[in-house]
């Protein structure tokens, strides 16, 4: 029959060292690791590793080693406890390196009792126990475990492993005790009001973990308790915690507010659960206010790269009026369908034939033919293929963004040097061009900003810059042209009424489906919307763009 035994400074051990000195510890420790009442041997020193016995130990003969063992532990004399083991020069060097790690002052155990056989190690027994260790910064107490095996002489031996100083420890790991060591899941990253946690907004939770392991963060102190770290010294996790520390602070552009607006919009009643994502910025400096998203082909606000449709003749009016010397004024006229390059097109149901149509028309009304005719007359016709490449990168800033953080986002592309049918494509945001709502928020910011400035998501972070600034001629006829949309054209019934608004509504043909784009600055804010599903941009994307421009 186990009974629970204590063993520590206080036991008797301890009062047969005081009567006795060093030389009692030699008995006492003989005593226990002796001879046992049926002849058989728990000296570790005589256990043979090459010939161990498939039999476990009986649970008295592995409970009086494992006792042994433990009283050797609590005591200090580490070099009697690692003959106890089946490895002694490892289980020295671990022994102390948990002492020293741990700043350890006092070790007890206690409730040392026999598990039966054990799961983990063929051929053992298991004898479990309590520890309790008085560490740098307080007392930590856990339950632990060690496998006691036997060689077929008849001696038994702990076997020795990096979990006896503590459950599932590996053994290029260690415990240290006092300040715990810095890992990510101490840095916190906020909202530009310092205070608004990141993760709790779902569509920034991965964003927030990828900012917190590579951005640089301010202040915090460490908390104290007792953790597992690496062979370099780095945090695993933490086991105890005695005090905790202040987390160190990553602040970024987003804007709490916003943010819970964003969250709101994409899952809005109007869009029937399809999938969304909304970018908005800060037109004045690129900062990113909000990112919100669901569903979709992950982070669809910044990674949901598909055909812009029709906000992309932002980009193909600005090619116009810098190549083409056109004004909003230039003829633009707008038939049902066109034929380029050997290929059909169409506009969208409820756009008006007319004749007669200017280029501001045109855009009021999102009129296909109108722009591809002119984009192969005035563009194409004249030699400059690759216009609207020119005119997104070295004005709108197209390329391969750093937003800050770590934080990946995709790319767009109009490719220089489009053929057949992509040629008139292009002008109407399809065929192979492809967008994000992040860039066409900031294809939207640029124009209301009279300039490019890449959207970034740290405050100081390095923004590139736009080989050419946008004209004052051209960013003074878009802004005109945005306008007529969102009060009279295809953005007004959700955007009309709205007082400094800009907008370029977008439906574009995917396999089977339309996606659903809106574009718009307000007096602050840019933002674009992308949903997957969506039957129009006014009727999907609008519903989003609407709630960020006004605040919810």
């Amino acid at each position: 029959m186990n009974r629970a035994v204590k063993i520590g400074l206080a036991g008797t051990c301890t009062a047969l060292l005081v009567l006795g000195g060093i030389g009692t510890y030699n008995i006492v420790h003989g005593l226990a690791s002796g001879s046992s009442g049926d002849g058989s041997s728990q000296d570790a020193r005589g256990f043979d590793p090459s010939a161990v016995s498939s039999t476990p130990p009986s649970e008295a003969e592995a409970t009086k080693l494992v006792r042994a063992f433990l009283d050797s532990w609590s005591q200090r004399h580490l070099d009697g406890a690692a003959r106890d083991t089946d490895t002694p020069d490892a289980a020295q060097r671990a022994l102390r390196g948990y002492a020293d790690g741990l700043h350890l002052k006092k070790l007890t155990f206690d409730h040392i009792l026999s598990a039966g056989p054990s799961s983990v190690t063929p051929g053992a027994a298991k004898v479990t126990f309590d520890v309790s260790a008085q560490v740098a910064g307080g007392t930590w107490n856990y339950p632990s475990a060690v496998a006691v095996r036997k060689s077929t002489n008849g001696h038994l031996a702990v076997h020795w492993n990096n979990s006896v100083l503590h459950p599932g420890l590996g053994d290029d790991q260690s415990l240290t005790a006092g300040s715990l060591p810095a890992g990510a899941g101490d840095t916190k990253v906020v909202a530009s009001d310092g205070r608004t946690d990141l993760a709790a907004f779902s569509s920034l939770r991965d964003i927030a973990g990828t900012i917190a392991k590579n951005a640089e963060p301010t202040g915090g102190s460490p908390g104290t308790g007792v953790a597992v770290v690496d062979a370099g010294g780095a945090g695993v996790e933490t086991l105890k915690v005695f005090a905790k520390g202040k987390p160190a602070v990553v602040r970024t552009t987003i804007d709490a507010g916003l943010q819970r607006v964003a969250e709101r919009a994409v899952r809005d009643a109007h869009l029937q659960q399809k999938p969304a994502g909304t970018v908005a910025l800060d037109w004045r400096n690129g900062h990113i206010l909000a990112i919100a998203h669901t569903g979709g082909d992950g982070d669809i606000a910044v990674n949901g790269i598909k055909s812009p449709g029709s906000t992309m003749k932002i980009i193909t009016a600005a090619a116009l009026f810098d190549k083409a010397g056109l004004t909003p004024d230039s003829p633009a006229p707008c038939t049902d369908s066109l034929v380029a390059n050997s290929q059909l097109f169409h506009n969208d149901s409820g756009v008006p034939a007319e004749p007669g149509s200017s280029l501001a028309r045109a855009f009021t009304v999102s009129c296909n033919t109108a722009f591809i005719k002119d984009g192969f007359h005035h563009l194409v016709h004249d030699g400059d293929a690759s216009a609207l490449n020119d005119e997104a990168v070295n004005v709108f800033g197209m390329g391969s963004w750093s937003i800050g953080g770590g934080v990946s986002t995709t790319d767009p592309s109009i490719p220089p040097d489009v053929q057949g049918g992509d040629q008139a494509a292009q002008f109407i945001g399809q065929g192979k061009v492809t967008a994000t709502p992040l860039f066409m928020a900031s294809v939207a910011a640029t124009v209301r900003n009279a300039g490019f400035e890449q959207p970034v998501i740290l405050p100081g972070q390095h923004q590139d810059t736009a080989p050419r600034p946008i004209s004052a001629r051209t960013a003074g006829y878009l802004q005109s042209m945005m306008r007529g949309a969102a009060t009279s054209g295809t953005a007004a019934p959700r955007l009309g009424g709205l007082a400094g608004v800009g907008a370029k509504t977008g439906t574009a043909e995917e396999g089977d489906h339309t996606n659903g784009w809106l574009t718009a600055y307000g007096s602050r804010v840019s933002v674009a919307a992308l949903v997957e599903g969506g039957s129009s941009g006014v009727d999907s994307a609008g519903y989003v763009v609407r709630q960020l421009l006004t605040g919810g």
